[in-house]
């Protein structure tokens, strides 16, 4: 038998990533996690960053606006291997409706689908989407339409017709990336390009007194409590890259991974009691 080396996986070497949202929480963990694994990170985050605080690039932008969008993308390389998308912004009170559903949505199409021209084959985009997104198969109609809104300033005129529709923003804002995630992943097969998501459960980043006011204590409470423990950036961080990872994961796309701690799987199986898990 001849001996075929093993490949690297997780080696980002020679890859040129551009991140949201590094400036704090999943997205700040994602690219420590890329830079020790040798990838060129472009990070993007609407607070300013020191470039003197690690090798990444920075680049100010608030994905709330299409026009700092664009300033970002002039100053990216022409190029890019891969796109993860971790900026998000919460309910709670902070942020408007319309304000979640710019961020969380509207700016992450438009970066994402500004930057597919320039994603050769073997490339992939992750985002960061959230269980709370769970519930898009009962609003399909308006997932289309969603979809339909090609621009970011038709994705505009949709939001000043349906507030209603949207609310605060946040679950509809996820519901989208989820549906996206597997809409659009199957229209850049042919390019060679996957597309896919992870969900995270209640994680413990700065945000998530804003969801403790956003869902309610009790739901934020409950979902801890049912998993055992709040998650950590660092343990999301690991399955962006895998999903990233062409030699890791080249076979997936178009999948939204649920990272819970089996929450999710205690919802459809009726053992959403604590109780029942972890005793008294």
């Amino acid at each position: 038998m001849v001996d075929q080396a093993v490949p690297r996986l997780l080696d980002f070497s020679g890859r040129t990533v551009v991140v949201t949202g590094t400036g704090s929480g999943m997205g700040a963990a994602v690219l420590r996690h890329l830079l020790e694994a040798g990838a060129e990170v472009h990070a993007l985050d609407v607070m300013p960053v020191s470039e003197a605080a690690d090798k990444a690039n920075h680049h100010r932008c608030d994905l709330g606006r299409r026009d700092s969008i664009d300033a970002a993308i002039g100053r990216l390389p022409t190029t890019v291997d891969v796109v993860m998308n971790c900026a998000g912004v919460p309910n709670g009170g902070r942020f408007s409706g319309a304000d979640v559903m710019r961020v969380n949505w509207l700016g992450l199409r438009h970066l994402t689908e500004s930057l597919i021209p320039r994603m050769p084959p073997r490339s992939a985009v992750v985002h960061i989407a959230s269980t709370a997104g769970r519930a898009w198969p009962g609003r399909l109609d308006i997932m289309r339409r969603l979809m339909a809104a090609h621009s970011f300033e038709q994705g505009e005129a949709w939001l000043a017709d349906n507030p209603d529709v949207y609310g605060d923003g946040y679950v509809l804002s996820k519901e989208a990336v989820q549906y996206y995630t597997l809409w659009r992943s199957v229209q850049l097969l042919p390019a060679g390009i996957r597309m896919n998501s992870i969900c995270p459960g209640v994680t413990d980043t700065p945000l998530v007194d804003d969801f403790r006011a956003g869902m309610g204590a009790d739901v934020v409470d409950h979902a801890t409590a049912v998993a055992g423990r709040m998650a950590r950036p660092e343990e999301m961080a690991p399955a962006m890259l895998f999903l990233a990872d062409e030699t890791s994961a080249s076979y997936i796309n178009g999948v939204n991974l649920n990272i819970d701690r089996g929450t999710s799987a205690a919802r459809a199986t009726g053992q959403s009691d604590p109780v029942l898990i972890w005793g008294s």
